[in-house]
């Protein structure tokens, strides 16, 4: 996993991040997000808290380093 990824993300966003920020990263909109995730087909790991729906930097970051290698998370 790269540390860089990690690092970028974590500045630019914080240690986790909104649907509208993934999709900003992403380049999704967060509709696209959320519909992705109730068809179970959104690739980064998402939890909710407060109601709310977040993912991890780490996760975010796996997720683009495995794109980048070819391979699906």
């Amino acid at each position: 996993m790269s540390l860089l990824h990690e690092a970028i993300i974590a500045e630019k966003y914080g240690l986790r991040l909104t649907v509208e920020q993934m999709g900003e990263a992403l380049s999704l909109k967060p509709q696209t997000i959320y519909n992705k995730i109730a068809k179970d087909e959104f690739k980064v790991r998402t939890y909710v808290d407060g109601g709310k729906r977040f993912a991890d930097y780490r996760d975010l970051a796996a997720y683009l380093d495995s794109c980048r290698a070819g391979i699906q998370v």
